[in-house]
């Protein structure tokens, strides 16, 4: 076993212990540590860019992100159903607002922030919504992923030749993609035996279908973030945790899967 791979064990699993006990307990503690991961996410891809966050719209862009990722209305009972999404389209048209203000400042200017913190609050606050209703809805996500991520470096590692998008991730082959999605579905099957509710409202066989999309989606949302890292010329979005880069190279998959499983009725 290499040094990095012994390395990429220990800090996840140092970051496992102290996150699923925080997705099982759930609650405020757990919603203001996602919206604040969802600032340190666009922190991310605004540094990617070269854009300081600490001007004017690099604080606003972070306080998008954090205000579409929490459920306001559960703390502010005076705003409406939708309060997140109202706030979020509150504090965007104050980044407008500095096109105006900013003689140097264009719209162009304002879109990649506002785009930022659209990409970035939008997918945390689908995995707030999961664990509102039910914490198995959020485990089944996270092992769907894991399990796409985890089969898919050792598939790819062993028998992966054909190249799935060279262009944009050298490393990942056809071979490794397929193992990615075999894996999901095994898990997510022996999950559901163990958690049989978490199937609710469909029933085993259709989750498993299911499961194929959430595992290819995961993997479209992983090689979405390298196509930006790419296009930047960054190896990590950040230093979040050591041997895994940033927050967005540890949730760029949960970013697609979340919303999808939304789509889907699954919460």
């Amino acid at each position: 076993m290499s040094k990095d791979l012994q390395k990429r064990l220990i800090f996840g699993g140092i970051a496992l212990i102290i996150f699923i006990p925080l997705v099982i307990m759930g609650g405020v503690i757990f919603q203001i540590g996602v919206a604040l991961l969802s600032m340190l996410a666009v922190h991310e891809l605004l540094h990617m860019k070269g854009l300081p966050t600490t001007t004017i719209e690099g604080i606003l862009a972070m306080l998008a992100a954090f205000v579409l990722t929490l459920p306001l209305e559960n703390y502010l009972k005076f705003l409406p159903v939708d309060g997140n999404v109202v706030a979020y389209g509150l504090v965007v048209f104050m980044l407008l607002g500095a096109t105006v203000l900013g003689s140097n400042y264009s719209f162009e200017d304002a879109a990649y922030p506002i785009a930022a913190s659209f990409y970035i609050g939008f997918g945390f606050n689908a995995l707030l919504d999961a664990r509102l209703v039910n914490v198995d809805k959020v485990l089944l996500a996270l092992f769907i992923v894991w399990a796409t991520d985890s089969g898919a470096y050792f598939i790819g590692t062993r028998y992966g030749k054909k190249k799935l998008l060279p262009h944009v991730s050298p490393n990942k082959t056809i071979e490794g993609s397929l193992g990615g999605v075999v894996s999901a579905v095994l898990v997510a099957a022996i999950f559901m035996l163990i958690r049989p509710q978490v199937a609710r409202p469909y029933n085993f066989l259709i989750i498993l279908v299911l499961t194929v999309i959430f595992s290819i989606a995961g993997q479209f949302g992983d090689l979405v973030e390298s196509a930006i890292k790419r296009h930047f010329g960054v190896k990590d979005s950040g230093k979040f945790i050591p041997g895994h880069g940033g927050v967005l190279d540890r949730f760029d998959s949960l970013l697609f899967v979340f919303p999808l499983m939304h789509f889907f009725g699954l919460f």
